[in-house]
């Protein structure tokens, strides 16, 4: 069955834990979809390990899009929710319920995600209002990496832990039905979720979120950039696929490939003839 908003909550009620990955294709959806995630996200990460960005800043509202539209084609079941890109949201209320708008009218997305706490709770509570489901994403926020000063664990003093905690309370508030917790110390974030209704997804907030969320290409080893402290390999698909590719080479060069049980046959009678 579809996963829905109300399939969220109802497994948060009953302890039953969340799985998202991220995808930005139709044949990676398909396949996640057709093994059972709950949940997928087409994140502005696009930038980085499909579009080779430096950060996630350059990724436009057209990139989103189509991407998003791509992942929708190929997921059947999974809640599909689409990143809000950066100033998509962030210039005024009007604008976020327009691109959230696009980002569901256009890609086909199940949901939206964008970025922020206390300061886009505006913006949430505008974008549900008009019938949008808004998943939030609070701790580091990407998208502000560089007011951070780098990526960097969030919430680790008394202060910043309380401006988390009502930065959770707050999308809440606004009608969010999920929040993305990212790089918060695990014990604030059992914190967080236990004083939340709505589920939170970690992703290097430890094992005590409702679910959690990682990059697909991270966790499958196919991505040779920084491997952040949280993620786990849980199959090294960027080696076999080194292997593949090097095999492939190599048989071609030496003229193994294709063999005759990769090519058609034509009677011998039609070849004399055409000399």
């Amino acid at each position: 069955m579809a996963v829905t908003v109300t399939t969220l909550m109802k497994m948060k009620e009953e302890k039953n834990r969340i799985t998202m990955l991220t995808a930005y294709d139709y044949s990676t959806a398909k396949i996640m979809d057709e093994v059972g995630i709950d949940m997928i996200l087409v994140g502005d990460s696009l930038g980085m390990v499909m579009l080779g960005y430096d950060d996630t800043l350059s990724v436009t509202m057209e990139d989103m899009i189509h991407h998003t539209k791509a992942v929708t084609r190929g997921a059947k079941n999974a809640l599909v929710v689409a990143d809000m890109p950066f100033m998509s949201y962030q210039t005024s209320v009007y604008d976020a319920m327009v691109n959230a708008g696009r980002l569901m009218k256009e890609g086909r997305a199940g949901a939206v995600k964008l970025e922020g706490g206390v300061g886009v709770a505006p913006q949430i509570k505008a974008i549900v209002d008009a019938g949008i489901p808004v998943v939030a994403h609070i701790g580091l926020t990407p998208q502000s990496v560089n007011a951070f000063g780098g990526f960097k664990v969030q919430g680790k003093d008394e202060i910043a832990a309380k401006r988390l905690i009502e930065d959770a309370l707050a999308v809440q508030e606004a009608g969010a039905c999920a929040v993305v917790l990212e790089c918060v110390p695990a014990k604030l974030a059992k914190i967080v979720t236990d004083k939340l209704v709505i589920p939170t997804i970690g992703i290097g907030a430890g094992a005590d979120c409702d679910g959690q969320v990682l990059v697909y290409q991270d966790m499958l080893g196919t991505f040779s950039g920084f491997k952040p402290k949280f993620v786990k390999e849980f199959a090294s698909v960027g080696e076999l696929m080194r292997e593949g590719f090097g095999a492939y080479i190599k048989e071609c060069k030496e003229g193994t490939f294709p063999g005759p049980e990769h090519t058609f046959a034509i009677s011998d009678d039609v070849i004399e003839k055409l000399y």
